[in-house]
């Protein structure tokens, strides 16, 4: 068939709406055939339906079936065109990108079917055929297209490489297996292949275990991410609703002081204002009493100058201005009064937020008791392990690498490497002492510097009155009152510290941004009881609710 033939049968198959392949041809009473949807879509919203290509009108939408005989012919039509595709292409299928092409093509190359180690060459199907048809050629070792088949050759024997020496790992030729390796331990790339393949497995294995464990890491990381959200929703909710209430009350108090500040100007304002009335009546009277004097003065009639003389001659009563004075109002005091209320405000709601922290923390309470291993031998500790104070005599006890050997230093028994923890100390009636945590690998013999670079984090008091968080260098901390009884609260994971006044309900001194990587202790120290004036034991106590 020729290719107008070609062009004229594949015509007889177009749509003429959508000018591709009928799909569900109908046929309308005129005779034309149209796709089923094109045609329903050209009617669509009209009143007159007419056809599309000989415009013959029809008062009734027709009734349309799909034209079986004609549906079966473009099927038919799809199929072979179809073919003719598929077999063109698989006759003439250029080389892609990343695929091997024929070395003997000119022009377009072919994609490569087969490679031959002997020829170094690679072929199509068409010029591969000697290699299937000559005898010569039928004995040359062919293999899946692959390129730099020079790479596959020995560069010494020029022949194929086609074993491994294990003892040199390297790949031979059979030449270089008689010649230069034949005391070599040889076997075929076969089977070096295969074991070489079964290490891949074990690698695939273990990047894929190495690829799970940072898909749970990055699952660990969301999730912390998540934890971490939430906690920071939750204080901005927190925050939001003490601040809420505080700002209003600020707002109140500025307006409250504008208004007293305002009603002071008016009092002084209305005073001055009434002296100033007062002082244009007395101008109006005396006015007028010196136009009446004028014209007297002027007056031709002797007998009526007599007789009002005497009472145009003093001035009309009026008040002495001398001493009058408008003093503007004394405003020093208004801002610094609504200052120091607002202070108290402040301090009532920060009163309120850190006992409201303190009743939080204090759910991670947890029972600590003294180790008596670790105690230095100056330190007396109770059966239960729940207080110390220094004795006046050194103990003979054993020695031991955890013992503090010089320092008046005792650790608790548990340790903590995780988590939230919380404790509380009675210091009541005690001149010094040190409190706090920490680490493990901390130097416990001789003299011992507390601070976070040592793995101390604590706070101390010394001389009955100055207190100091020892935070290297130390802050010299400023307490209203001593405290009785210090709680401790440690947040491992996001390396925090705090220290609280149980009984008033304030913040001591908080260490933040700590990096924690070892076992956390809770730490002592009752200090030297200076001849008895520092003798009160320090006592771990039980926790409770404090409000």
């Amino acid at each position: 068939m020729s290719a107008g033939s070609n062009q004229r049968s594949e015509d007889q198959f177009l749509c003429s709406i959508c000018l591709d392949v009928f799909t569900d041809p109908v046929t309308t009473p005129c005779g034309h055939n149209f796709c089923k949807n094109c045609i329903t879509q050209h009617w669509e919203d009209k009143v007159l339906y007419e056809c599309p290509l000989c415009k013959d009108s029809f008062f009734a939408r027709p009734q349309l079936n799909i034209n079986t005989l004609l549906r079966e012919m473009v099927d038919q039509f799809r199929r072979e065109r179809q073919q003719e595709a598929s077999s063109s292409s698989s006759e003439q299928q250029a080389a892609k990108p990343g695929e091997v092409p024929c070395d003997v093509c000119t022009g377009t190359k072919l994609k490569a079917l087969k490679s031959c180690l002997e020829c170094l060459t690679s072929y199509c199907q068409t010029h591969l055929e000697p290699h299937r048809t000559a005898s010569g050629l039928k004995r040359h070792q062919l293999m899946e297209p692959v390129e730099n088949l020079e790479d596959r050759m020995c560069r010494k024997h020029d022949k194929p490489l086609e074993l491994f020496c294990r003892t040199d790992q390297t790949c031979v030729c059979m030449l270089c297996s008689v010649l230069d390796h034949k005391t070599h331990e040889l076997v075929s790339l076969r089977e070096e292949s295969e074991g070489k393949k079964a290490e891949l497995g074990k690698t695939e294995a273990e990047i894929q275990l190495m690829i799970q464990k940072r898909r749970l890491k990055i699952q660990e990381l969301k999730e912390s991410m998540k934890i971490s959200k939430d906690a920071a929703d939750r204080e901005t909710a927190g925050g939001v609703q003490v601040f809420t209430p505080l700002m209003e009350s600020v707002q109140r108090d500025l307006h409250q002081l504008i208004e007293e500040i305002q009603d002071e100007q008016k009092t002084t304002e209305k005073q001055a204002e009434d002296f100033i009335k007062d002082l244009e009546q007395e101008i109006s009277e005396l006015m007028k009493r010196s136009s009446e004097v004028e014209q007297l003065s002027r007056s031709a009639d002797h007998l009526h100058l007599l007789q009002s003389f005497s009472t145009l001659k003093a001035a009309p009563p009026t008040k002495d201005w001398t001493e009058v004075r408008v003093r503007p109002p004394s405003y020093e005091g208004f801002v610094e009064r609504a200052v120091e209320q607002l202070e108290e405000k402040i301090r009532k709601e920060m009163k309120k937020m850190i006992e409201a922290e303190l009743k939080k923390v204090q759910q991670y309470a947890v029972d600590v008791t003294l180790d008596p291993d670790t105690a230095n031998p100056e330190l007396i500790l109770s059966d239960d392990g729940k207080q110390v104070y220094c004795g006046d005599e050194r103990k003979n006890l054993p020695k031991k690498p955890e013992r503090f050997s010089h320092c008046a230093n005792v650790s608790g028994h548990q340790s903590f490497s995780s988590g939230r923890f919380y404790f509380e100390v009675q210091v009541k009636g005690k001149t010094d002492w040190d409190l706090g945590v920490a680490r493990e690998s901390i130097n416990r013999k001789g003299e011992i510097t507390l601070s976070p670079q040592n793995g101390f984090w604590s706070i101390w008091l010394r001389n009955g009155n100055e207190y100091e968080a020892l935070a290297g260098p130390s802050v010299r901390l400023h307490l209203q009152s001593g405290p009785e009884k210090v709680g401790v609260f440690v947040d491992y994971e996001e390396g925090l510290v705090f220290f609280y006044d149980v009984d008033a309900a304030v913040l001591i001194f908080s260490f933040t941004g700590c990096c924690f990587t070892e076992k956390l202790y809770p730490f002592f120290s009752p200090c030297p009881n200076y001849g008895g004036k520092n003798s009160a034991p320090l006592s771990i106590c039980p926790v409770s609710q404090t409000v």
